[in-house]
């Protein structure tokens, strides 16, 4: 079985959260009708309903339109871009982002132009434009940083840290994130340093450089068990397994693992539990202790069979033949290989 790095991706940040009692308008009637659909649209965006969101803030743009509101107009488009972009239509969001930066151009609103710029960087980040997301991203910086706006330069410097990563710039985006990682500690902010912290570790991970990752993989954990969050847990633990697999301390692999296979079976995820045992039974093996890796392939052909997966109830039964080959046990071995392995 190989060991594999969990899928679980970087986390880009928002750079801004428009309160409704802010909203302009000199006609007060008009006015409040229009704060209104853009806060029931943010509410939408914020609970991922994205498609009503798309609906009631594109209402909220006709009533700042009407009534010649182009600050609040450029907070709608803002928010109208997240709500596609978290519906992965980065080409949509785009062109959403780009009407609100020329409105806030001509308004010559530095804030708001630098908060467009954020997203607007990563709706191309998304689409392969890395010369372009890292251009407008730095473009927010600089003026996040004239601003003395901690908070946005926090979220821009992630974000910015992703497109490096997506570049392939694996220290420049360390880079970022650390410096991001700074301004979050300053702020106190737990949600966006526990964010950082995992992008981070992948970064790392990503470098070949496993006990960095490690170290930044363990903080993470550790906010995860303090919060509850449980499913973040598990992806952690896998993470920190493969990579402690990866510097060849099979016996912390093990550990986690152990953490993992217990949390899985508290959360009655069976997949979870299953790599698990995987990953337990390849560093048992590591470990020359064959008895110990045979024992955790078999709870992984169980749970294979179990399912009807029959692809991996193939794979655990080649490693179990692996394992008793090493171990000379010829007998068990052809116990393993008899009717197609559908005998153990």
């Amino acid at each position: 079985m190989a060991i594999q790095f969990s899928s679980d991706s970087d986390e880009p940040m928002t750079t801004i959260r428009f309160a409704p009692e802010k909203v302009d308008g000199s006609s007060r009637a008009v006015s409040d009708v229009g704060g209104q659909l853009l806060d029931r649209g943010i509410q939408h965006q914020q609970e991922g309903r994205n498609q009503e969101a798309i609906l009631v803030l594109q209402q909220a743009l006709d009533v700042f339109a009407q009534t010649k509101q182009p600050r609040n107009q450029v907070k709608a488009f803002y928010y109208l871009g997240l709500a596609y972009y978290s519906d992965n239509d980065y080409s949509q969001a785009q062109t959403v982002a780009q009407l609100g930066l020329e409105i806030a151009t001509t308004l010559n609103d530095q804030r708001l132009k630098a908060q467009v710029f954020s997203l607007l960087g990563n709706t191309y980040r998304h689409q392969g434009n890395y010369a372009k997301a890292l251009d407008v991203q730095q473009r927010g910086l600089k003026l996040f940083l004239r601003l003395k706006d901690r908070s946005g330069a926090m979220a821009t410097l992630n974000n910015l840290g992703l497109a490096h990563k997506a570049q392939g710039n694996h220290q420049e985006a360390i880079h970022c994130q650390k410096r991001a990682l700074t301004f979050a500690e300053s702020l106190g902010d737990v949600r966006t340093i526990a964010q950082i912290l995992k992008n981070l570790g992948n970064a790392y991970y990503s470098l070949g450089d496993y006990r960095e990752a490690i170290a930044y993989y363990e903080r993470r954990l550790t906010l995860a068990q303090d919060q509850g969050e449980q499913r973040t847990a598990l992806q952690l633990l896998r993470n920190l397994s493969n990579a402690a697999y990866s510097v060849r301390d099979y016996e912390q692999a093990i550990l986690y693992s152990q953490q993992r296979l217990a949390l899985a079976q508290e959360l009655a995820d069976l997949r979870a539990e299953e790599q698990s045992h995987g990953s337990m039974a390849v560093a048992y093996e590591a470990l020359g202790h064959g008895e110990e890796a045979i024992g955790h392939y078999e709870k992984r052909l169980e749970l294979a069979r179990q399912w009807g997966d029959r692809r991996l109830e193939q794979q655990a039964l080649s490693s179990l033949r692996t394992a008793c080959y090493a171990l000379g046990d010829y007998a068990r071995l052809m116990q393993y290989r008899s009717g197609n392995g559908t005998e153990v």
